[in-house]
């Protein structure tokens, strides 16, 4: 008999799960209280980009999957895997979904049944704040009457190198056997699985990584702004610093940071330093500060490089290439492109946007979303680069814009400024 695997929440991170659950041999159901989400997994489409309809379809076919709003039918589950979103609530972690998932899957616990925390979250969630919901809604206790541990998420949505069967995993549980039990799970459906000694190793673990991102980008956030002061062309020196074969990473400068995680995890783990140590994080403070201020900074460079040209932002006709937070992506959450839009669009500009990826719904009242064409380009007062998407003509741009304003270092000539 097939062992029950339930995902709850079914984004970015759970549906890829669940589909990988489905070729491991499970039986699996997707939890999602989205009644659109819903509706369209159980026809066979997608609306995460990482997982094509047909794999869907396929799933659906084989009788190995559904979507439901009901917790009812994640009923005699073996494992569950908890992959719900945790913003932030005026600066502070914002764990309802968590709770809320917590005490519908809790009823349902099996003795022997395993659950696993993938959300984002600050070291001791597991164990202080999900634990005790679940062994007070099971009438059980854990480890003796099931397993519980916590496993960071890795999905970088549009990544095509690195999926999540390919992604090192890491995961941990609240005592050996927990452990145990988790690492066979996702031995079936990752590669490489990596188990630390505890979840807030684990929970620790997902923050630092997003951590080191985020500060590093507002570093050469920063360092883009002086070197332009300075006179120094600030790619130049990437381009050179990225020669070193040891002690150096490439980070590139742009807009600002978005998605699901970089303007988020560091401020979890800024909380809960303060929280529990009282002090303050400078660190990812700073570079919140840094990156914050990105969208504003290009609306200032742009402002500048225009009154050059005698034209102000009020009227100009400006066309914005990219709105979504990551180049050949189309998520749009969270994303300084979409801040930049809006500011402009506010500002009097007549703002238009290509952005293949971005569904037209997501994109901004009075923002008009266009093709990136020879006449849009030939037309504008100023083509901005903001997304570096590869599908984008940069050449033909070059050629015809009157102006480029470049944030990620795609154009070059007479015509073209970069950040």
């Amino acid at each position: 008999m097939r062992e029950k695997l339930v995902v709850v929440g079914q984004g970015y991170v759970g549906l890829p799960l669940a589909m990988r659950g489905v070729d491991a041999g499970f039986d699996v159901v997707g939890i999602d209280v989205d009644e659109w989400r819903v509706k369209r997994l159980n026809a066979g489409e997608s609306y995460v980009e990482d997982i094509v309809d047909d794999q869907v379809k396929a799933a659906l076919r084989w009788g190995r999957y559904m979507a439901s709003t009901d917790y009812a039918a994640a009923k005699d589950f073996d494992i569950c895997l908890i992959t719900v979103p945790t913003p932030l609530l005026e600066g502070a972690p914002d764990l309802r979904h968590i709770a809320s998932a917590g005490h519908s899957i809790a009823p349902l616990i099996k003795r022997g049944s395993t659950v696993v925390l993938e959300s984002t979250t600050y070291p001791g969630t597991t164990e202080e704040y999900l634990l005790p919901i679940l062994e007070k809604g099971s009438g059980l206790r854990a480890p003796e009457g099931f397993f519980l541990g916590y496993s960071p998420e890795r999905i970088d949505p549009g990544n095509s190198r690195w999926r999540l069967e390919n992604t090192p995993k890491v995961v941990s549980g609240i005592d050996e056997y927990s452990l145990k039990k988790i690492e066979t799970f996702y031995r079936q459906i990752v590669r490489d699985v990596v188990p630390v000694s505890s979840p807030q190793v684990a929970e620790l673990c997902k923050l630092l990584e997003n951590t080191f991102r985020h500060v590093n980008i507002a570093l050469v956030n920063e360092l883009s702004i002086f070197a332009q002061q300075l006179g120094i062309d600030v790619w130049e020196a990437i381009d050179a610093a990225s020669t070193k074969p040891f002690g150096f990473m490439r980070f590139t400068p742009g807009p600002g940071v978005g998605g699901h995680c970089l303007p988020i995890d560091p401020s979890y783990l800024s909380w809960a330093v303060k929280r529990g140590l009282g002090h303050n994080f400078r660190f990812v403070e700073l570079a919140n500060d840094i990156n914050r201020g990105m969208p504003e900074h290009v609306i200032r460079r742009l402002a500048m490089a225009l009154n050059r040209r005698a034209k102000p932002i009020k009227g100009s006709r400006l066309v914005l290439l990219g709105l979504a937070y990551k180049k050949n992506a189309g998520d749009c959450r969270e994303s300084p492109s979409i801040e930049v839009a809006r500011s402009l669009s506010k500002l009097g500009a007549r703002v238009r946007a290509a952005d293949p990826y971005v569904k037209g719904f997501l994109a901004p009242p009075n923002i008009e979303l266009i093709e990136a064409s020879r006449q849009e380009f030939e037309q504008s007062d100023a083509v901005v680069i903001l997304t570096d998407h590869d599908c984008f003509d940069y050449e033909l741009a070059e050629q015809v814009s009157p102006f480029i304003f470049d944030t990620r270092n795609r154009c070059r000539g007479p015509n073209v400024e970069r950040i």
